[in-house]
This record gives C-alpha cells, sequence and structure tokens, in this order.
C-alpha cells in the first residue's frame, strides 16, 4: 500500500539517510534537489533539531538598513496631497531644499506614492529617437507664442490665455487671460510682454488666425504681425500640423493645466481675480519652481543673463485705419542673413560640405538657411521648416562663422571695343568666329551683342554685361566675322 508522505517527512526522510551514513549526493539525486538544498535542510534541522525548521519559510530578511524612514515617507505623502500636480522629480527637489534626511532617489520616491496609492504604476514611456531637441545660446533671442483656452470661472465662462515664454531659459514673458482671443487682445498682450521684459530678437508660433493672414481671407498682415515689423522683431512661422516645433510653449500649457487650471477651474467670479492668481503663479514658476532641463535651477536665473533689452515700441494705438503704430521704429538686429539653397528629391540640402535634412515634402524647392548660435534653421516661405545642430568638419574649426549671404554682383556696362551683334539660339548661346559662347538661357533667341575686349570674349545685353569668356576661337576669323556686324542674314522658310 502506497502513502503519499508530505512535504516535511519527505524533507526528514532525507535527513535521516544523510545522518545515517549515505552520501549527500545520493540523497539530491533520489530526491530530486540539488547538494545545496540537502545541505540547507540539515543546517535547519540541527538548529533546533525539530521538523519545524525543515516546513517552507519566506526568505524576506528580518530587516533592511536602507529602507526609507517612516518619517520621511510621510512627508513625501504629505508633499503629494498639498500639491496634487508635482511628480517624484518634484518632491525630491522640495525634500532637499528642507534638508530632509536621508534624502531619497527618484524612484525612491515614486515606489512610496506607489504604496500609498497616490499615484497609479505605469511603464515608463521611452523618449522618441526621432524627436531633435535645440535650444537658442542666449535669452531674448527667440521668443514662442501661442493661446491656450478651457480655464473657466464660476459662472461657466471660458477664458483664454496668452502664453509666451523664452527658447533660451524657459522664463514666462507672457501669461494674460482674455475672453476671446481675437487679433487685438492677443496684440495687446505682446505689447505688454515686450514693455515688461523687451524685445526678442525674433518670435516663433504656430499658423493661428490671430498670429498671421498666412492662411486666412483677409490680405493682411495681422495686428501681431504689425506690432513685430514696428519693433525689428522676426516673426517665425511653424509649418502646418507640427507643434512638436514649438514643444517649449507645449510643454509649458501641460505644467500651466496640471498646476494652476486644474486645482482652481471654476474657484474664481471674475477675470481680475483669475488673472491675479495667474500672475503669483507665474511668479513661483519664474523664479522658485525649479526646472529640469535646467539642472533644476529656476527659469529666471537663466534669464537674467540676457544682453541688453531694447524698449518696445508703443503699439497699442489704433490701428484699425490700417496705418501702423506711431513711434521711433528700433534697429532691427537682425542674425546673419541667409543662403540660398535646392532641396534634392531626397528632402537634403548641403551647406560646408554636410548635409541638413528639409523634408521629401520640400524636394525641388527652394528654401533659406540661416545659420546662427549653432544652429542651421531652413526657412521656406519665410516659415520655419527644420532646425539642426550645425555639424562643422575637423578641417573647418577656424572656420565657425555664419556663412555669408550671397553678394548679388554689380552690373558693370561693357568696355568698349569692337561689337557685333549675333541672335542666340534655343539653349543661349551665341557663334562668333566658328565657336560657340554660352549666355544662359535666359536670352535664348535673342540679340546678344559680342565685343574682343584683351583676351577675352565679352557677351551684353542693353549695355549690361552679361557673361565674359576667355577667347576660344581662331583669331585669324575675327575679321570676317567683324565684316557681318549684324551675322548673316537669316532665310526665311517657305512652306
Amino acid at each position: 500500500m502506497l502513502v503519499e508522505l508530505g512535504v516535511v517527512e519527505q524533507r526528514y526522510q532525507a535527513v535521516r539517510e544523510v545522518l545515517d551514513g549515505a552520501p549527500v549526493t545520493v540523497v539530491a539525486r533520489r530526491f530530486g534537489v540539488a547538494r545545496q538544498t540537502v545541505h540547507v535542510w540539515l543546517r535547519r534541522y540541527a538548529a533546533d533539531g525539530g521538523l519545524a525548521n525543515l516546513a517552507d519559510r519566506s526568505s524576506r530578511p528580518l530587516s533592511c538598513p536602507h529602507q526609507m524612514p517612516a518619517a520621511v515617507e510621510a512627508r513625501i505623502v504629505a508633499v503629494r496631497v498639498s500639491h496634487p500636480g508635482w511628480g517624484p522629480a518634484r518632491i525630491r527637489w522640495q525634500l532637499e531644499r528642507e534638508h530632509v534626511e536621508p534624502l531619497p532617489g527618484r524612484s525612491g520616491v515614486y515606489r512610496a506614492l506607489l504604496r500609498s496609492g497616490l499615484v497609479e504604476a505605469q511603464k515608463r514611456r521611452r523618449r522618441r529617437s526621432d524627436y531633435r531637441r535645440w535650444e537658442r545660446g542666449r535669452s531674448m533671442e527667440l521668443w514662442q507664442m501661442d493661446v491656450v483656452g478651457r480655464i473657466f470661472l464660476i459662472d461657466g465662462t471660458e477664458l483664454h490665455a496668452v502664453t509666451g515664454v523664452d527658447d533660451h531659459s524657459r522664463f514666462c514673458v507672457s501669461a494674460t487671460l482674455v475672453v476671446r482671443a481675437t487679433a487685438r487682445p492677443v496684440r495687446d498682450a505682446l505689447a505688454a510682454a515686450m514693455r515688461r521684459h523687451g524685445v526678442p530678437e525674433s518670435i516663433l508660433t504656430d499658423n493661428g488666425k490671430v498670429f498671421t493672414a498666412r492662411f486666412g481671407r483677409g490680405p493682411g498682415p495681422v495686428l501681431f504681425d504689425r506690432i513685430c515689423t514696428d519693433n525689428g522683431v522676426r516673426h517665425l512661422l511653424t509649418a502646418p500640423y507640427s507643434p512638436t516645433t514649438t514643444g517649449k510653449i507645449e510643454r509649458f500649457h501641460k505644467t500651466l493645466r496640471a498646476e494652476w487650471a486644474r486645482p482652481n477651474e471654476r474657484r474664481f467670479a471674475t477675470l481680475a481675480k483669475a488673472q491675479a492668481s495667474l500672475d503669483a503663479w507665474v511668479e513661483e514658476y519664474n523664479t522658485v519652481r525649479p526646472h529640469q532641463s535646467l539642472g533644476g535651477r529656476p527659469p529666471a536665473e537663466r534669464f537674467a543673463v540676457a544682453a541688453e533689452r531694447l524698449t518696445a515700441v508703443d503699439a497699442t494705438a489704433d490701428t484699425s485705419t490700417g496705418q501702423p503704430a506711431r513711434g521711433p521704429v528700433l534697429a532691427a538686429r537682425r542674425r546673419p542673413a541667409g543662403v540660398s539653397r535646392w532641396v534634392d528629391q531626397r528632402g537634403l540640402i548641403s551647406l560646408a560640405g554636410s548635409t541638413y535634412r528639409a523634408g521629401p515634402t520640400y524636394a525641388g524647392e527652394h528654401v533659406e538657411v540661416v545659420v546662427t548660435g549653432g544652429l542651421v534653421e531652413i526657412l521656406h516661405n519665410k516659415v520655419l521648416v527644420a532646425t539642426h545642430v550645425q555639424r562643422v568638419k575637423d578641417d573647418q574649426r577656424d572656420r565657425l562663422e555664419p556663412p555669408r549671404a550671397q553678394v548679388q554682383r554689380r552690373v558693370r556696362e561693357p568696355t568698349e571695343g569692337l561689337t557685333v551683334t549675333r541672335k542666340a539660339d534655343g539653349n543661349g548661346t551665341v557663334c562668333f568666329a566658328g565657336a560657340p559662347y554660352r549666355a544662359g538661357r535666359a536670352w535664348a533667341r535673342g540679340s546678344i551683342d559680342v565685343t574682343i575686349v584683351a583676351g577675352s570674349v565679352q557677351l551684353s545685353v542693353d549695355d549690361q554685361v552679361i557673361r565674359v569668356h576667355p577667347i576660344r576661337h581662331d583669331r585669324s576669323r575675327e575679321l570676317g566675322a567683324f565684316a557681318n556686324p549684324k551675322g548673316r542674314p537669316r532665310r526665311d522658310r517657305i512652306a
């Protein structure tokens, strides 16, 4: 009759066999376990000599020296309850300011929040590798501006916020609440921001109708463009459906909603009270709140090192007549002028021996390339379509200055000499003394003056030199060519 033995009984039987002199290897093989397991059973049985030590038990240690103290975990929970929008990194920074010892890590704070049920366990998203992150080299070089809505008062009135951040420092330069985000309130918000902080070199926005007349029905320019022109500010537009180009202002909107809009939804009765609360939050955001991309420092510390700022032109006057605002127009602080490039069929351009991607959408199109502050900007029809980090080869380290703009050649008057007139063919080429000389397709089938000047052939049209070639014809045939100053008469073909 077979009797099923329990786990403890089987282990006790294995221990007795070893104690009776059986080899550990043979016993382990017969019971189907490792030799180390049999030795563990022997040590447990020898500890108290009872069967109780052979039962299954937890392997959890009795103590954990590096476990987070209960007081620290309680403080983490209290901070999270007081500020529901703060994440682990922000809470850790607050604990560091309070000189909490021992200071936990970001993952430790996250696990404490998870144990308390204040956050839900989620798989951490990986950063997209196809995003290219860029940043201007100094403050006041570029502002990013946008409009965000869905901010409600007690009575359900929806407000919109005209927002703007400095690209280099993430400093909030504008956070103005308006009932209707039309052209005039947006213009007034920009004017107030420039009076408060100065005039930036350029402003980057999307293609909203309050910012540009690019897709509007009217002829333009809109009020936003007018104030930019009056103050010498370069207005840059993103490509359509490209929110990642203005990623910094979009990220600011996420923070604004999490830390101010949601906690204060339908809390204020008037716009003035809501604006006062928003101004207080912006002051904390700029001067106190740490920013992850700035190494945990507030934006105000980075914004303070901006260059000397210009005073804005008063553009709040009535511009309904179509006339720009009166006042001294500031000298535009332009970046180096761009150079022209053609986009190849793969969507690439070449600059200083390096290739940059503009996108297959612009294949065969003419673009402008501007290099400033270590960035290569590609603009199509004055719209920013791509930004890349400038790539410099080893033999170009001494030439880090931006490329010069293409200088238009000054048209000079033709040099006097013996001149004959020839008619160009379909390719813009004329024949003189039996040799071809190309003028260009722009002058195809037109009359071109040919002049011999020293050792060159000079081509001109309407007393303006268009091309100069070295002499390639037989000089002995020049007399015959000059004998026909208007060329041989052409015979009309008779059908």
